[in-house]
């Protein structure tokens, strides 16, 4: 089980990651969102703010009504957030929730494909 320091560590890289990522900026230009992470065995949430693309912040606890929620075991969350599993077959597994609009949940499938293009 991850815990939130694990967690808050691995959303700071995937931050970096994103927003250093010219193509998913382009891609993401007009995508603002507040996106909500929530760890199942837990219960603990992660807000994250994006703003046009950017990844504008992110912190513990779940503020605000959010356009995207994503459940899911924090050691997945956290591996998901390093880079080291690609959270698409979790998703076809469902064992990561998403609960979104279309067009958000088809965004990201697209950030997917981007960050994690072996998928």
């Amino acid at each position: 089980m991850a815990t939130s320091t694990e967690i808050l560590t691995a959303l700071a890289d995937y931050q970096v990651q994103c927003n250093g990522n010219q193509r998913l900026r382009k891609m993401q230009r007009d995508w603002t969102k507040l996106i909500h992470f929530v760890a199942k065995e837990t219960g603990e949430g992660f807000t994250m703010d994006v703003v046009k693309g950017e990844i504008t912040g992110f912190r513990a606890g779940l503020d605000g009504t959010p356009d995207v929620v994503v459940t899911a075991r924090s050691e997945d969350l956290c591996d998901m957030f390093w880079g080291d599993l690609n959270p698409s077959q979790k998703y076809l597994r469902g064992e990561i929730q998403v609960k979104a609009s279309t067009e958000d949940v088809m965004r990201l499938d697209a950030i997917t494909m981007i960050i994690w293009p072996e998928a």
